[in-house]
């Protein structure tokens, strides 16, 4: 079948979702930097990626088998939780800005004083909020909306907290995960069909027909199955998060070192890794655009092979144009 207006429009839609985030994401990365917001103490720890992957496998299954028991309502408390969690973490960055310039204040932080307070409140407030909206009210615009920000902030969080090399193993387990999962286990299709019954914001979705409503979409396995026309395109956030990840640790650990009384305590970018950083984009993009090729064919596809692949590859790219060496900021 060929591709049509409608599937031309929902790809640039999404592929803006896709760029959007991933620029917010790097916008986060610097404050949080200067807020103490990494995950792990060494970035460069190799143990993380297994850690993380061992994660994934549980909770793939812990998903499948609650979606066989009919008891998925576990799982959209966890997500919507840790959803709840980003957002408080993303809405402290406004927030501080905003009260600085309010009351004209150096620097507001969780110190035990009455801009700290009035900072969590606020902060912890307005997650709680967007999370009930989410939740009472999950149509596709609130679930993409929150889905952006939730994937900035922890594109941001993940990306201060691992070094090149451990996100580099992260970034080929996962891709080969997703290709299996798609193609030779498909219990991808599986986990997708379950979080979007449930309309948690781990799933992208860009509408292909006017007056679409989240709500009312049919299990995707059915859609597939009935070969007819598909009402809205749906990306997993993962496929935007690990690209996202390499972006801003290019920018992170490619910078400069900020040292204090001797110690190193945090980095900040330079235009050399900014310019990495760009150019892994780029080239997470260009893996997109060839995804999408294999999208509007109308069958369902494992996304990290081509976007994980497509980023390495532009940040391979950009760091030997601009450092002119093969160490790729790994040695």
């Amino acid at each position: 079948m060929p591709a049509s207006r409608e599937d031309y429009s929902s790809v640039v839609s999404m592929g803006i979702i896709f760029l959007v985030t991933i620029i917010l994401g790097m916008l986060l990365s610097i404050p949080f930097m200067g807020m103490g917001y990494q995950a792990f103490e060494d970035p460069n720890d190799l143990r993380i990626p297994v850690i993380y992957i061992v994660f994934i496998l549980i909770f793939s299954g812990a998903v499948l088998f609650l979606a066989k028991k009919k008891k998925l309502g576990i799982i959209q408390g966890l997500v919507l939780f840790a959803s709840g969690m980003t957002l408080m973490y993303v809405m402290v960055i406004p927030y501080t800005y905003m009260l600085e310039m309010m009351f004209d204040a150096s620097y507001i932080t969780y110190h035990n004083d009455a801009f700290g307070y009035l900072l969590l409140f606020m902060s912890i407030g307005t997650a709680a909020v967007l999370t009930y909206i989410l939740y009472k009210y999950p149509e596709w615009y609130i679930v993409d909306s929150i889905g952006i920000i939730v994937g900035a902030g922890i594109i941001a969080i993940l990306g201060i907290s691992l070094g090149i090399l451990p996100l580099f193993i992260l970034m080929i387990a996962l891709a080969i995960y997703d290709a299996i999962s798609v193609y030779k286990t498909k219990h991808m299709i599986d986990l997708a069909d379950a979080v979007t019954e449930k309309h948690l914001p781990v799933v992208m979705v860009v509408p292909k027909i006017k007056n679409y409503s989240l709500k009312n979409q049919k299990s995707l396995k059915k859609s597939l199955k009935d070969g007819g026309k598909r009402e809205a395109m749906f990306m997993g956030l993962g496929d935007i998060v690990f690209p996202g990840c390499l972006v801003v640790s290019a920018m992170t650990f490619l910078g400069r070192e900020i040292i204090e009384r001797g110690e190193v305590i945090g980095m900040e970018p330079t235009l050399a890794s900014f310019g990495v950083a760009i150019s892994t984009l780029i080239g997470s993009l260009v893996g997109y655009a060839i995804l999408m090729k294999f999208v509007m064919k109308g069958r369902p596809q494992a996304g990290l092979p081509l976007l994980n692949s497509g980023a390495i590859l532009g940040f391979a790219v950009g760091y030997f144009l601009i450092f002119q060496d093969f160490g790729f900021g790994v040695w």
